[in-house]
């Protein structure tokens, strides 16, 4: 049985201590060893060390210290520091449980301290973890709880002075996973630069430069006790459990979100999206892709060759590098939206069984285009129904301000003609009153201003029906129903937009149970001319007489009304007087009809024009008793006279119309008689019956 018995003094060092065979030995100062034997001379030797104070009988001395390995392992304990850290009330045996009722100087074969007693929970996690197989493989690398937590100082992680504390944290991870470290250097890693990268992030940043505690550590993706690699579907970076991870600080990440990324797929359908660090980079650089360790070159492998195409259909399969790399989708790898590849398969994209699902990431658009008639065909499977692609493409997908882009302003009209023009699918299924459609807008004067001035602000098919949103009129939402024009044309025409909705025309103004106008109705929809044109400002009458009907014609009676339909365009038109865009009622102080504004309405055409002139009566009828009643029975009056005068001239004109005929015929036959030859001793007189005649018509003329 090995005993330890008391040396002489060691001829290397000359300090007394404890000497085993084997070379272990504790190195002590004289002072100490007549301290312990006087406490053993009065204690007795048997006495079991048990109190935390016996313990410190020998580790309080700052050179007690043991060799291990080759190396000195000092084994003082600062019982000051002891008495401020976490495990201040415990005892010394409570760790080193080993020790209980041992015999005093204790054996060197102290076991090492199984923090799992206490913290079963945390030991449980660490074992399965990477840590954890790796230390029970005997790795002389793994890390222990004592690696990171220290022995017998441990504060709480909140206090500055822990080793775990949040500004500590990268230094920490970093001993093992900086670049030149043993870990770094002699194990398989995917990720280089780890702290490099860390500290230049919007993470380290915020931790290093700017002393944010709250910013994530390596501990807050990674855990503390529970690191798995992150193909484990355990591991909390892990594409089914990254969102979760970063939701522990991004709480409202799905609201952040709210605009591409379709919230209730972070729970349900997290593989259909891409992980966070898909976009976010965790450490700045990464090797491999994220959540397969799959590159794009590993696609295209096969698809970059122009003869593969789908074994069910046909359909070329052929994906031009050159045109991906310049897309928007060049920094986007392809498993990002062909999420179901599976790397493990001799051919990972085997494992697909659907389409594209754009929605994963634009999920706000999604959700438009669903609701859209677009979106409603397609989900019945419609051939004629537009999808994505349709517009956008698939691999060479461009931004909207590319000029050479699908859907860049001016290439717009030509994309939507495709089924829109007469004759194409869209349009022999269309049953409303717009007919040749792309035609008219080329002509009008926002298809002159994008297509012939390249005015790239001008409005397009897109800027009134919207991009995917498109709606009937009939619909409530749609941005043509007539609700909602007003605020569709507003985008452009912000300050008509504003007259307007002040106007009597506006629904929120207007109390009639009457359709109101609204934009289209004055300038219609794809044949808008210039408002300052000849053939706008002749037809606008006719337009507002389809409403304003009555009045209209009142219009038509007066000069201005009659000038007009000669073609004058220069004589005041309707919104002339009452404005275009801000007409309200005359009893208005701001209409422009409005006794204070009047004068100056007429001064426009009329620089003279004063108040009494301002007085003339320009919508007058003699139709209305109630309004004009002097107009009316005047009008009335005048009338009844002038048909009086035509009855009574006709009356006469009836009744004398036989004599008149009866004298006709006497006439002509005086005539006839004169004309026949004479005797000449009767020559110059008349017969009996024709002087009669001739004194009869004589009698009449003087009657007459």
């Amino acid at each position: 049985m090995m005993r330890n018995t008391l040396s002489l003094r060691d001829s290397r060092s000359g300090k007394w201590g404890w000497m085993k065979d084997g070379g272990f030995q504790f190195l002590s100062t004289p002072i100490t060893l007549v301290l312990c034997a006087v406490f053993l001379l009065s204690f007795g030797a048997s006495l079991k060390a048990q109190d935390n104070s016996d313990c410190l009988m020998c580790h309080d001395d700052r050179g007690l210290s043991t060799r291990k390995h080759g190396r000195k392992i000092s084994l003082y304990i600062d019982e000051k520091r002891y008495s401020t850290s976490v495990h201040a009330d415990l005892d010394c045996i409570s760790c080193h449980a080993d020790l209980e009722d041992s015999d005093f100087p204790h054996t060197k074969d102290v076991q090492p301290v199984d923090c799992g007693q206490c913290h079963e929970d945390v030991e449980t996690m660490e074992a399965t973890s990477l840590h954890g197989r790796a230390a029970q493989r005997g790795d002389p690398l793994a890390p222990r709880c004592s690696s990171c937590h220290g022995k017998h100082y441990i504060v709480a992680v909140k206090d500055p002075r822990s080793t775990v504390a949040p500004l500590k944290i990268p230094f920490l991870c970093g001993r093992c996973h900086q670049e030149g470290a043993p870990v770094q250097r002699l194990r398989s890693i995917p990720v280089d630069h780890i702290l490099e990268n860390y500290s230049e992030s919007i993470h380290g940043e915020g931790l290093l430069k700017k002393g944010l505690i709250v910013a994530p550590t390596c501990v807050s993706c990674h855990t503390p006790h529970s690191i798995l690699p992150h193909t484990d579907p355990r591991s909390s970076i892990s594409r089914r459990n990254i969102a979760k991870t970063c939701t522990q600080c991004h709480a409202q990440i799905e609201a952040v979100h709210r605009k591409i990324i379709k919230g209730a797929l972070w729970e349900k359908e997290a593989h259909v999206l891409p992980a966070c660090i898909d976009c976010h980079q965790p450490h700045k650089i990464r090797k491999v892709y994220y959540s397969q360790g799959m590159a794009d070159q590993d696609c295209l492998n096969c698809h970059q060759k122009k003869d593969i195409v789908s074994s069910k259909n046909g359909r070329s399969l052929y994906v031009d590098p050159n045109e991906l790399v310049h897309s928007s989708f060049g920094t986007v790898a392809c498993s990002q939206c062909h999420s179901e590849v599976s790397v493990s398969r001799v051919r990972p994209c085997e494992t697909i069984t659907r389409k594209v699902d754009c929605s994963a990431c634009h999920a706000e658009i999604g959700e438009k285009y669903k609701k859209s008639t677009h979106g409603k065909l397609a989900e019945r499977n419609d051939p004629n129904a537009p999808t994505c692609k349709e517009c956008h493409g698939t691999h060479k997908v461009l931004s909207r301000s590319n000029p050479i882009s699908a859907t860049f302003p001016t290439n717009v009209p030509r994309l939507c003609a495709r089924c829109h023009r007469e004759g194409q699918k869209a349009a022999v299924r269309y049953v409303g009153s717009q007919h040749e459609i792309v035609q008219h807008y080329r002509q009008s004067i926002h298809g002159k201003g994008l297509l012939r001035s390249g005015l790239t602000v001008t409005a397009m098919c897109t800027s009134c029906h919207t991009a995917h949103s498109v709606l009937p009129a009939t619909d409530s939402s749609s941005s043509v129903n007539p609700r909602n024009i007003p605020i569709t044309c507003g985008k452009c025409h912000h300050g008509i937009q504003e007259e307007f909705e002040k106007s009597i025309h506006a629904t929120a103004v207007g109390k009639t149970d009457k359709p109101l106008p609204v934009c289209s109705d004055c300038h219609s929809a794809h044949t808008i001319q210039r408002a300052d044109q000849a053939g706008f400002k002749l037809e606008i009458m006719n337009k507002c007489g389809r409403c304003h009907e009555r009045i209209a014609k009142t219009y038509f009676d007066t000069y201005h009304g009659k000038v007009s339909q000669l073609g004058y365009t220069k004589t005041a038109k309707c919104y002339d007087c009452h404005g275009a865009h801000d007409i309200l009622p005359v009893t208005d102080p701001r209409s422009r009809l409005s006794y204070k504004n009047v004068v100056s309405t007429c001064q426009k055409c009329h620089p003279g024009a004063t108040r009494r002139f301002a007085g003339y009566l320009t919508h007058a009828t003699h139709h209305d008793p109630d309004k004009y009643p002097f107009l009316f029975w005047t009008f009335w009056g005048m009338t009844g006279l002038l048909i009086g005068t035509f009855i009574i001239g006709g009356l006469h004109t009836i009744l004398w119309l036989p004599r008149a005929l009866k004298m006709r015929r006497e006439l002509k036959r005086k005539i006839k008689a004169a004309n026949q030859p004479e005797s000449e001793d009767k020559e110059g007189e008349l017969p009996e019956d024709s002087q009669q005649s001739e004194s009869q018509e004589g009698d009449g003329n003087t009657a007459e």
